[in-house]
């Protein structure tokens, strides 16, 4: 695993950066292809508008004369300004202009019924007068950076002779930052894309989420083999003294001896007993099949139940205990074989984890709702790491020396899983060299 995890992050990463890469080489060519289209289908949309607005009849003044059934032209004198067609903007509103360009955009492509646009109308005979134009056409027509423009002309009618003859007009559309727009059009498949980058994120780092968790786990389970087989080792290697000490016919006639040794092979028996009994109950708190015997119980009772079994231990370190129990009401509904043991847990880790001059306090106080236990020591205390997965099934904090502090790492993972059990809570505060507190909420007991 150790050496099989940086191969396999290397080629997923070189593999992601191959896939962005061609993302953003396939973005390139999306976008130029839809810019020539976008422009395509707006000027044929123009085309279909100019020629739509040169061949409806003129609203203008027009004069007609007699005329043989053949072509003919005019007469020298003929007045040419009253030969002219009247202009689009003479003929047209403005209003009417953007309607026409608005359906025909839709006709041509539906995608375009959005599109923001602005018009104008300008003449050739006049040098490029604006005739007609819309709020504004004029302030974009001069930003060259963002809008694009696209200019087709308006013909006459050319089934006539009058209308030939006319002035020669422009149809000019404008499109206000049109980057945005080009964008804008292509937004489901931005967000598509989107999407499966990241999926594909996603799938990255639970995949590396889940091939370290096993490293862990895979730490965890050889460091919990170790423990074990050094937990086992130990009474065992007793129990082996012991029996071989029996078998010596010395021993044999001294009744004091003969007792001595069985009581040291009936202690260390029951300390395994003990060690199986911790690793089944493992067993039962993964498959949550911990029994539970709620009932009215006083947490205080069993706080100081607690303190005086320890007396023993936190003497024999010169170490001593204090007891500020001034919650006003402690009355809790709780399975009392579990709260004691989870008072006996954090307690006897404070102790385990000790150094000179160990005091443990143990102070309580009540809330509208919970009871609060703190309990607190100055003892090594922890790092950032430690308090982070201390509630992890098998961990074990490093204190240089993996065996100098006998367990399985099961206490407080145990201790969790009780507090979860009676709807409580469980907060961690330690510094490194200064000590550790446990801070518990319970639910106190309704009236």
């Amino acid at each position: 695993m150790k050496k099989t995890l940086p191969v396999i992050v290397i080629l997923i990463t070189l593999a992601l950066f191959g896939i962005f890469a061609i993302q953003v080489s396939w973005f390139r060519n999306v976008l130029q292809v839809q810019e020539q289209r976008l422009f395509d289908n707006i000027t044929r949309a123009m085309y279909s508008v100019a020629q739509d607005v040169s061949t409806q009849p003129s609203m203008g003044p027009t004069m007609r004369s007699n005329r043989r059934p053949s072509l003919q032209l005019p007469h020298d004198n003929f007045p040419m300004n009253f030969a002219k067609q009247a202009t689009v903007a003479q003929r047209f509103t403005d209003y009417e202009i953007h309607d026409k360009i608005l359906k025909a955009l839709i006709k041509q492509d539906k995608g375009l019924k959005k599109l923001d646009f602005e018009f104008g109308i300008t003449s050739d005979y006049d040098d490029y007068v604006v005739e007609m134009q819309s709020k504004n056409f004029m302030s974009l027509i001069l930003d060259s950076t963002r809008a694009r423009q696209i200019v087709v002309p308006i013909a006459g009618d050319n089934s006539n002779y009058l209308a030939s003859i006319s002035a020669y007009e422009n149809l000019w559309i404008v499109l206000p930052d049109f980057k945005k727009q080009l964008w804008r059009s292509l937004t489901w498949l931005v967000i598509i894309a989107a999407i499966f980058t990241i999926i594909i994120l996603a799938a990255f780092y639970l995949t590396l989420k889940t091939m370290l968790n096993q490293k862990k786990l895979s730490e965890i389970k050889s460091d919990f083999i170790n423990n074990m087989t050094h937990e086992f080792k130990t009474p065992l290697a007793t129990i082996s003294l012991a029996v071989d000490a029996l078998k010596n016919e010395k021993v044999q006639n001294d009744r004091n001896k003969m007792s001595y040794f069985s009581g040291i092979i009936k202690e260390e028996n029951k300390r395994m007993n003990k060690q199986v009994e911790t690793i089944l109950q493992a067993g039962l708190m993964e498959r949550q099949d911990i029994k539970m015997n709620m009932r009215d119980i006083h947490a205080h009772e069993i706080i100081h139940t607690v303190m005086d079994n320890f007396n023993l231990q936190l003497q024999e370190k010169n170490a001593h205990s204090e007891l500020l129990l001034n919650a006003a009401n402690d009355n809790i509904i709780a399975d009392e074989v579990h709260f004691t043991n989870l008072i006996n847990n954090l307690v006897d880790n404070a102790v385990k984890y000790s150094k000179e001059n160990l005091v443990v306090r143990v102070s309580t106080h009540s809330t509208g709702k919970n009871l609060v236990i703190r309990i607190e020591d100055n003892g090594i205390g922890m790092s950032k790491e430690t308090v982070k997965r201390i509630f992890e099934k098998f961990y074990r904090a490093h204190t240089g020396n993996v065996h100098n502090v006998k367990g399985f790492g099961l206490g407080m993972s145990y201790v969790k899983t009780i507090v979860d059990a009676h709807k409580g809570k469980i907060k961690v505060d330690s510094t490194p060299g200064k000590g550790s507190a446990f801070t518990i909420e319970i639910p106190l007991r309704k009236d």
